[in-house]
């Protein structure tokens, strides 16, 4: 019993330890504008966002992680293995794309690592459709949404300023930014933060540790909002780099308007219980910001490779997955 007792708690450090390198890896989602435009310095950028993603449990309920915790694979299925395959899938993703400085989701990592390794203790049959088939449509949809807000936005934005000087606009928008990066790290933190919740809160159902129903303890919410916003206090630089200037130069008012898209796609979907990538929404509120400009403004080669990490973060997290939970009973019985 104090074996499958250390076991468990030894999964809920481990998915905390995703939640924290979740923050890490996303930083550059909440705070890559806001650098990129010379409003805030990455050091004082990185504390707006993690006071944000913490306090995000207050806005929001709990949809999010009801989905993961049990509309992606039959909750019946989930062991101690599952969930060390899940997370190992994840955490290896992980580092592997912000080691090569790739925004990446780590929401789809999380949700690839689950399914592969419910697939390989139930067969496909594991599978709850209708929660994957939401996710899955999130990878075209959230972005697409992002960059069509963002685009809306610029233009609506660029057609009631138009008579301000460009020093006049610039200086609005740089105290403007302040709140859309705020919004959009409440929804970052919010949506994300809440899919470590889902994982944690099923391995305690399947520990028979939540009273017969399943639901999300306090302590687990506070623990998986703090561990995200600890992650996003260590910042990602690489990724920074990768979202704030390499796909398109911002202004601060470009800056607010991807922002503000990509917070409202966020809000949406964490209302609705749709796990979104946080990653995917503000990279396309960012191209649509720079295609509002001129379609030459935005490096087409570089979002071309990041939407082929993500075609492939799914399936790749997947396998990883698979693999961790076949190596897992040599050791966990």
């Amino acid at each position: 019993m104090a074996d499958f007792a250390l076991l468990l708690w030894l999964l809920v450090g481990v998915a905390l330890l995703f939640d924290f390198l979740n923050g890490l890896h996303d930083a550059a989602n909440s705070i890559a504008t806001i650098v990129s435009t010379r409003v805030l310095s990455p050091q004082y950028a990185v504390f707006w966002a993690a006071f944000f993603n913490f306090i995000a449990f207050l806005v929001f309920g709990l949809h999010v992680a009801k989905t993961v915790g049990s509309g992606i694979v039959a909750v019946q299925i989930i062991d101690d293995r599952v969930i060390f395959g899940a997370l190992m899938g994840a955490i290896s993703w992980n580092v592997l794309t912000w080691i090569a400085g790739i925004p990446s989701s780590s929401s789809h990592a999380l949700i690839g690592g689950l399914v592969g390794a419910g697939v390989a203790k139930g067969g496909f049959g594991a599978v709850v459709v209708a929660g994957l088939s939401k996710t899955v449509a999130a990878i075209v949809l959230s972005p697409a949404l992002g960059f069509l807000l963002a685009l809306m936005l610029v233009l609506a934005v660029s057609w009631l300023f138009v008579r301000l000087t460009p020093q006049k606009v610039d200086s609005s928008f740089r105290v403007l930014q302040f709140a859309s990066a705020s919004l959009y790290s409440l929804g970052h933190g919010g949506n994300d933060a809440q899919k470590t919740m889902g994982i944690i809160a099923v391995l305690l159902y399947s520990h028979h540790m939540l009273g017969g129903s399943f639901h999300v303890p306090l302590w687990v919410v506070l623990a998986c909002q703090a561990a995200m916003a600890l992650g996003t206090l260590w910042g990602g630089w690489r990724i920074v780099h990768t979202m704030g200037s390499k796909i398109t130069r911002l202004t601060p008012m470009q800056g607010f308007c991807a922002e503000t898209g990509g917070a409202i796609t966020l809000f949406l979907a964490t209302f609705s219980g749709i796990p979104v990538s946080t990653t995917h929404t503000i990279t396309g509120a960012i191209v649509g910001v720079g295609a509002a400009r001129r379609v030459s403004a935005v490096r087409w080669n570089i979002a071309r490779s990041i939407v082929v990490a993500w075609v492939i973060t799914i399936p790749a997290a997947g396998l990883v997955a698979a693999g961790f939970y076949w190596l897992s009973g040599l050791v966990i019985r």
